[in-house]
């Protein structure tokens, strides 16, 4: 969905009162929300629009891929000291109310919101063919559920605003209880279901925007999360039904060459030469490849040295695993551009490889074009066998991977392991969990997991085994910052901060 790069119209609601007089004529030479909801075009521009805030630092470009260091896969690296001291006292869980990454969380998703509540008011009554009104508002549906499940998962009780702020709303809203908040997620999402055409009828420039796989994809995720394992199931299955496969390679979902591919349900789109600057918001090219490529290797463009694995995390590939060589350099690793890793380059001794891209593809620190991905078809496959598992139907979900309803197994052979047979639920649990963690490594999975089973005590328990002492139950969620609260009293703080 390349377009969305090079549209960058921002639909704001007016907040200014009003005054009876001419004076306040709507401006005709400027785009707002009176005069710019009209033709197909503005449609399109507008849900573009909401897209955005997903490709910005706040959210996938650097908040949502550096969870995976608060979860024990990583450690921050970079260039040591205080390079990325929010991140590593998130890690060290000393995280403090004006910490900068808890702010960018809270407020990444905002503007997305906005744009959706906008859209959302603004295209039903719009004349234009009914069914790209269908799409654009299923688009919308979806995006709104997303950006509120990112901050119900990292807040807990959170503002629940579903319609755009106009002249004497109230604009310092209270938390709404989180189980409200996820009531309205899986009704956006229901909505979207029932709205979008699936992957398969978007063809040029719109291949890459959320489609029906998309939301059914995002709601089994949710409803996981809920602990509604039927409805996982059942969610997994239509999923498959619309012709979603595992790629034969592994890399494949990590290159640029063959990104949005038959096993790719959902992914931010990134793209080289977009021409804006790299440290803002409207760059549209990846941080990835820049900040998490080995430092002073010279094997690619920038190298920050972000992200490096920890030495637990290594240990934790099965022999064999084809994952591996993909996700993590480590010395004695096949080369890459031609050049041998060298384990001086990490204060680990690893660095990450799956985001990483080439000169060749990006010659400059601010051009990598590599999308990143938010849900996959193997994702799909392992959360239906932990399903499976938690009803009890233990044998179906260590189907052998040649069984056309196969699940784990499917994951796991395509990383050229065995399959896996005649566990009991409980060591199946583990390993699922496991296989979760190798397969999703750092594609900001692996936090979801650790605080949402068994309560959060799941994480709070491996956190510990790696040392993590300062882990507690306090931090299964991120305080609200004290900057918000500053400007919105009504806004309670989480225990314990």
């Amino acid at each position: 969905m390349k377009l969305i790069k090079y549209i960058s119209i921002t639909v704001m609601s007016a907040l200014l009162p009003a005054c009876n007089n001419f004076l306040d004529k709507v401006p005709e030479d400027t785009i707002n929300t009176s005069n710019f909801f009209q033709t197909e075009a503005d449609a399109i521009g507008a849900i573009n629009g909401a897209y955005q805030p997903l490709q910005w630092p706040k959210l996938y470009n650097m908040r949502m891929w550096t969870t995976d260091i608060m979860a024990g896969n990583s450690i921050v690296g970079a260039g040591g000291g205080t390079d990325g001291i929010e991140t590593q006292d998130e890690a060290n869980f000393i995280t403090s109310t004006d910490n900068q990454g808890v702010l960018d969380m809270w407020r990444g998703p905002w503007p997305g919101i906005l744009r959706t509540n906008i859209i959302l008011q603004k295209v039903p009554g719009m004349t234009i063919s009914e069914t790209l009104k269908n799409r654009v508002l299923g688009e919308a549906y979806f995006l709104r559920a997303h950006y509120y499940f990112i901050l119900v998962q990292f807040f807990g009780d959170v503002p629940l605003v579903l319609q755009p702020v106009e002249p004497g709303d109230d604009l310092r809203p209270t938390r709404t209880p989180k189980a409200e908040v996820y009531k309205q997620i899986v009704s956006d999402l229901t909505n979207s279901i029932n709205l979008l055409p699936q992957r398969e009828q978007y063809s040029g420039t719109d291949i890459g925007r959320a489609s029906k796989g998309s939301a059914e994809g995002m709601l089994a995720k949710v409803e996981l999360m809920l602990g509604n394992y039927q409805r996982v199931v059942n969610l997994c299955d239509s999923v498959r039904n619309l012709g979603y496969t595992l790629n034969v390679n592994y890399e494949d979902n990590f290159n640029p060459a063959t990104e949005n591919s038959t096993e790719s349900l959902f992914e931010v789109q990134y793209v080289s030469g977009a021409g804006f600057d790299f440290w803002s918001n409207e760059n549209q090219a990846s941080w990835l490849s820049a900040f998490t490529g080995p430092r002073g290797s010279n094997m690619v463009a920038g190298g920050y040295g972000w992200d490096q694995p920890t030495q637990e995390f290594m240990d934790a590939y099965e022999t064999g695993d084809l994952r591996k060589d993909v996700t993590v350099f480590y010395e004695g690793c096949p080369k890459f551009g031609g050049l041998d890793y060298k384990k001086s380059y990490s204060t680990t001794g690893y660095n990450l490889r799956k985001f990483v891209v080439p000169l060749s593809v990006s010659s400059t620190y601010d051009n990598s074009p590599l999308n990143f991905p938010v849900l996959r078809y193997a994702d799909i496959l392992l959360m239906k066998a932990e399903a499976l598992n938690e009803l009890g139907k233990t044998n179906e979900a260590q189907l052998l991977a040649t069984d056309d309803n196969a699940t784990l197994n499917k994951v796991r052979v395509r990383a050229g392991l065995l399959n896996l047979t005649d566990l009991n639920q409980s060591d199946l649990r583990e390993k699922i969990l496991h296989e979760r963690r190798m397969e999703l490594a750092f594609e900001g999975q692996r936090w979801y997991d650790l605080t949402r089973v068994n309560g959060g005590q799941y994480g709070i328990d491996f956190l510990h085994s790696i040392g993590k002492s300062n882990m507690s139950s306090k931090y299964l969620l991120f305080p609200v910052p004290q900057k918000e609260r500053d400007a919105n009293p009504n806004l309670t703080q989480n225990t314990g901060y």
